[in-house]
């Protein structure tokens, strides 16, 4: 029999389809974050951690070492993996309610001790699994499950800005960004800094991503697309907030 023909690298390439909602931005945050594993070739090293909500269908999306934790618990799972191990690269994958109303106080503390490990946060203005209920970034205005006349920043106070609140109190060595998964090109860019972050030891990783939830939103696609690029990037405006390079002294 014929010698068989080694084929590229990239034919032997697996994928599988996501569990989330049509239209919805979780499905294209997973997408370039394998990528960016793929091209760094850290699979062996990685351990994702999935939260509670929209986040949990994740948890066999990648073939690297996953697990499931409570509701706002990923940050201080992948931190005691990471004291455990320090050679693992731990990756915290959470939506923008457990990232910051229950996770909050995890999130705060793994800032100021500067953990090595990442955080991704998934921001869709509202807890998305649950029916669409107000969340900590839903818009002023924004109707919801729970605000069903807008949200009143006098009775509820504004929305959570997470990248300013962590690039304020981050240690030196730290990665703070926010990116939308309407502009891939920028995502996958910082996705990539943060992850190379954490391969160099640093520090803490931060990165927010402004996403889409039509189902909750009860959009259409250009509906959709107008309120991420335009309410939600108003408001939540992407870029660096911190680099590793900023935070150099002398």
């Amino acid at each position: 029999m014929a010698e068989r023909l080694a084929m590229p690298k990239s034919w032997h390439l697996e994928s599988k389809p996501h569990k989330f909602c049509p239209g919805c931005g979780h499905g294209i945050v997973l997408k370039i974050l394998g990528e960016v594993i793929d091209e760094l070739e850290i699979q062996d090293r990685m351990v994702f951690g999935v939260d509670i909500g929209c986040s949990l269908l994740a948890w066999d999306f990648f073939d690297v070492d996953t697990v499931q934790t409570h509701h706002g618990r990923t940050n201080p799972v992948m931190v005691g993996l990471k004291r455990a191990n320090p050679e693992l690269l731990p990756i915290a994958y959470m939506g923008d309610g457990g990232g910051y109303a229950i996770g909050s106080q995890h999130l705060v503390n793994s800032a100021f001790r500067n953990e090595k490990i990442m955080a991704i946060v998934v921001n869709n203005c509202n807890y998305g699994m649950t029916g669409g209920q107000m969340s900590p970034t839903t818009l002023p205005g924004q109707k919801t499950e729970t605000s069903p006349y807008g949200r009143d920043p006098k009775e509820t106070g504004n929305p959570t800005l997470g990248p300013e609140m962590v690039a304020a109190i981050a240690s030196p060595g730290a990665y703070v960004a926010r990116a939308t998964v309407s502009n891939t090109k920028q995502l996958k860019r910082f996705m990539k800094k943060a992850v190379e972050n954490q391969v160099a030891g640093n520090g803490f990783s931060f990165l927010e991503v402004i996403s889409s939830c039509p189902t909750n939103w009860r959009t259409n696609a250009k509906q959709t697309w107008a309120f991420m690029e335009e309410d939600m990037a108003n408001y939540f405006k992407t870029g660096e907030l911190r680099t590793p390079d900023e935070n150099k002294e002398g």
